[in-house]
């Protein structure tokens, strides 16, 4: 799991301390990180998009076809709308989803140092190195942990889950010589 190469036993002596997180996750906690996606990556962002391409495929429509002010007035908002509620109940259908695959799996701990993240749960335990994740991010309550070029994965770590401040610090400090910050 050692990212930098070399005879690790040379290194474990410059390495931080791990940093241990005890956490359970919930829908909420996938629905902020889906959130943070969105507004911070490109393809996030698509899903923020799609009212703004909504209301051009309407003024383009009715321009076409020389429409009344009337049917502006009742199509741009009903657009605008459908597909914000849309976006919207996509983004909380898949959190739910998320955490319905998740939820077997039942209190987690995550232990986490320079080589990589280590999570055991109930039922399950994987390994990953840092060199799965591209970059992360920070919210509130999480961070956001998302997959290299080709892959869609969002790793959830809540803040929660640290027994105390300096945890989360050290978790930060950690992600932050590993990986790109968003």
């Amino acid at each position: 799991m050692d990212t930098r190469g070399g005879d690790s036993s040379d290194q474990d002596t410059d390495r931080s301390p791990a940093v241990e997180f005890v956490y359970r996750l919930t829908a909420a906690d996938f629905e902020e990180a889906l959130r943070a996606r969105a507004r911070r990556t490109p393809a996030g962002r698509v899903q923020v998009l799609m009212p703004l391409i909504a209301v051009v495929a309407v003024v383009g429509f009715w321009a076409l076809n020389d429409a009344t002010p009337l049917v502006w007035i009742i199509t741009l908002p009903l657009s605008v709308a459908g597909t914000s509620w849309g976006a919207v109940r996509g983004l909380r259908r898949l959190a739910r989803r998320m955490s319905s695959v998740m939820e077997p799996y039942g209190q987690c701990r995550m232990v986490a140092d320079d080589r990589g993240v280590v999570t055991t749960g109930e039922q399950a335990s994987l390994t990953i190195d840092w060199t799965a994740f591209r970059e992360y991010l920070e919210t509130p309550g999480l961070f956001v942990l998302l997959g290299g070029d080709r892959a869609s994965s969002v790793t959830v770590l809540p803040k929660r889950g640290a027994h105390d401040d300096a945890d989360v610090d050290r978790l930060r400090a950690i992600l932050d010589r590993n990986l790109k910050r968003l």
